[in-house]
């Protein structure tokens, strides 16, 4: 309205210039010319041939035009005419969902969906996500993703097409969530939702809203984080991850007294003396996936194996021989930090608490980064630092300062982006963990039906059938030659073999698990046809979550 009014304006500024030169100026002016000079000052461009009038209220009418061109040039330009040429150029975000055949579908983009965003890609898994923010939403596009823009709350989109759909993750505010799962059961979807939900409470009235499946991603992190820094929720080998029934994933600091330390993984016979697999190893914050007899073990690496409790609990000890002791420290009182002290300190373990906020439960307020403080808490002396911080160069920055204050101490960081994990480890951190691993891999879980642990995206444990590899040598099917996987354990019955003899044979009840990056993998089951296995989700209440990272049950 405002733009169209412009021509307008300046037909009644030439207008009235032209009145003002004849009767006020004495110096008459044609229209065409009025229209010219009322046009040249409206746009800011200058004054035509006038430049100089004598009468006050010409001049009071020269300043109310250029006034009138500067408000259109620098508010009505940018604030209209700017966005609807960027929305014709850029296209129209699509507002409605279309045919969603075998879809998942995602309402919110964020750090809790990232990794399962790239599985679903890399596994050409469809999905589309129906975002609110339209930056956010064109950003994605960008990408070459599958969005739909709306807002659930003001559009009360058609949801019907979602009846074909393989599942839906409510992955916004807790409200919206709510509103998005009761308009889906509405209008007719009967598939499963997961919903990750912000706070807790908000567990139990999610579900009789229509969610199959609710958790807290945050409080699955702090109890991941809880279980790699303390043995009395994880009475193994700090980082361990349970992966089916008997099967663990550890992550093994190599202490400088270790035996391990400078030698290589042939020299150490590290798998013939713990029976455990090593299938990566941190080495300056850098993951070697798939290391080989030939890979060094250097002081301060983390080596990440697999294999049964008690090779796991060997492995600890000969790369960690010493004994750990007093006090935790921990860095950041927020959602992730307080879910953290929570289970640390219902498992007896000492606690010190560091935040910038004056609360209860915290021991010391100020600047987490302040060196001073840090030694007050008694930073020397604690056996672990947990860094909870609500922000990832804040929790980067951190890492960095606690190595160096405290260079024998384990230091555990809770991530938001899974990109930002290794940054983390270059910085000094022992462990790292994003909320969009833990988050990954429950949500893969329930929707895809696949049972793996996932060590960033270049190596990744799945469990498989035993397909066209049942009644083969293990020996002679030459898995690593082919595929570039490595079978790490068989799980028969109730037993769990890590150690292969040359005369094991699989059996077609076997369950195999296998270590490789995602394109391995994909050749794994192109090479052996039958392999993928297909895991029935578990119900809500027995959530895997807790098991990652070891912790106990009762985290939502």
């Amino acid at each position: 309205m405002l733009i169209g009014s412009a021509p307008i304006l300046i037909c009644v500024f030439a207008w009235l210039y032209m009145l003002g030169m004849s009767h006020l100026e004495d110096s008459p002016r044609d229209f065409l010319s009025s229209l010219s000079w009322a046009a040249e000052t409206f746009t800011t461009t200058g004054y035509g041939g006038d430049h100089h009038w004598n009468h006050p209220v010409m001049v009071g009418l020269v300043i109310l035009v250029q006034f009138a061109g500067v408000f259109l040039v620098f508010l009505v330009f940018p604030v209209f005419l700017v966005p609807f040429l960027e929305e014709r150029f850029e296209g129209r975000l699509p507002t409605t969902l279309p045919r969603l055949e075998s879809h998942i579908v995602i309402y919110r983009y964020g750090p809790a969906v990232e990794t399962l965003v790239r599985q679903l890609e890399h596994d050409r898994v469809p999905f589309v996500i129906y975002e609110e923010d339209e930056v956010v939403a064109r950003r994605l596009r960008e990408r070459g993703q599958h969005v739909v823009y709306g807002r659930l709350a003001e559009d009360d989109p058609d949801l019907s097409s979602l009846r074909q759909a393989r599942g839906v993750i409510a992955n916004g505010d807790d409200y919206d969530n709510a509103v998005l799962t009761l308009s889906a059961r509405h209008q007719g979807y009967t598939g499963k939702i997961v919903a990750l939900v912000q706070h807790p409470s908000r567990r139990a009235p999610m579900q009789r809203a229509g969610a199959d499946v609710v958790f807290t991603p945050t409080h699955v992190l702090a109890a991941a984080i809880a279980a790699k820094v303390s043995k009395r929720i994880n009475p193994r080998v700090s980082g361990a991850q349970i992966l089916g029934r008997h099967l663990e994933i550890a992550e093994a600091r190599i202490h400088p007294t270790s035996s391990l330390a400078g030698r290589t993984l042939g020299e150490a016979g590290v798998g013939a003396k713990t029976g455990a697999t090593v299938i990566g190893q941190w080495v300056g914050g850098e993951l070697v996936a798939q290391p080989d007899a030939r890979t060094r073990m250097t002081v301060n690496s983390i080596l990440i194996a697999v294999g049964s409790h008690d090779s796991i609990v060997k492995l600890g000890q000969l790369a960690t021989p010493v004994a750990t002791q007093g006090p935790f420290l921990v860095i950041g009182f927020g959602q992730v930090g307080r879910k953290v002290c929570e289970l640390l300190a219902d498992s007896g373990e000492q606690l010190r608490v560091i935040d910038a906020i004056a609360q209860p439960g915290v021991d010391f307020v100020g600047d987490p980064l302040d060196q001073a403080l840090l030694e007050r808490a008694g930073i020397a002396e604690a056996q672990a630092v947990v860094l909870a911080l609500e922000d990832d160069a804040a929790t980067l920055f951190a890492t960095a300062g606690t190595r160096w204050l405290a260079p024998e101490s384990t230091i555990a960081a809770g991530v938001l982006r899974a990109d930002h994990v290794a940054r983390i480890h270059r910085a000094g951190a022992d462990f790292a963990l994003s909320v969009g691993q833990v988050a990954g891999q429950l949500l893969g879980y329930q929707l895809l039906g696949e049972e793996s642990v996932s060590i960033q995206p270049q190596i990744k444990v799945v469990k498989t059938r035993a397909g066209d590899l049942a009644g083969t040598p293990l020996t002679s099917s030459r898995v690593r030659e082919r595929t570039g996987c490595s079978i790490v354990a068989i799980e028969r019955g109730d037993d769990v073999i890590v150690e292969f003899g040359r005369a094991l044979t699989i059996a077609d009840a076997d369950c195999i698990y296998v270590s490789g990056t995602p394109d391995a993998l994909d050749k794994y089951y192109e090479v052996f046809p039958g392999t993928r296995e297909q895991v029935s989700p578990l119900p809500s209440d027995d959530l895997p979550g807790a098991g990652i990272g070891g912790a106990s049950g009762g985290v939502t």
